[in-house]
């Protein structure tokens, strides 16, 4: 349903903020091969965007994480905007300051993943490929 209202409405009534939008990613299956898509809030850094797998407290990553994972690239969909992403996963303590600083810092509430995971959650860094080093600003219609 989340797929379909943001191809519909262009992104414009799912909610998230300017810094913190609600992106859907694009990516191979790591099977199949096959395209999937999946909404995910975002963090909006100069580099790019940070996504995180919490499943909503599932003991185990997201499948779109998995993917994401395994291919090393998204296309990623801000608004109207599609950028195709390279993807980097985030470990040791560059995911921990990140996880804890930047989106902890901004979004307290998604503690509540993790907790109920009992597990790491995934943090990953989708750089924008063939753009210059920032990214582009994103308009709300």
């Amino acid at each position: 349903m989340g797929v379909w209202s943001y191809r519909l409405l262009k992104g414009r009534a799912m909610g998230g903020t300017k810094e913190a939008p609600v992106v859907m990613l694009t990516t191979p299956g790591r099977r199949t091969g096959l395209p999937h898509s999946t909404c995910v809030r975002a963090l909006r850094r100069p580099d790019g965007y940070l996504v995180w797998g919490t499943a909503s407290g599932a003991p185990r990553d997201p499948d779109w994480f998995r993917n994401l994972r395994a291919a090393g690239g998204t296309d990623l969909q801000v608004l109207t905007e599609h950028l195709p992403a390279s993807a980097r996963e985030l470990h040791g303590s560059e995911r921990d300051e990140v996880w804890n600083d930047v989106i902890l810092g901004a979004l307290p509430a998604v503690a509540k993943y993790e907790r109920k995971a009992h597990r790491t959650i995934p943090v990953a860094l989708l750089t924008p490929v063939g753009q210059d080093e920032k990214v582009r600003p994103v308009s709300r219609s």
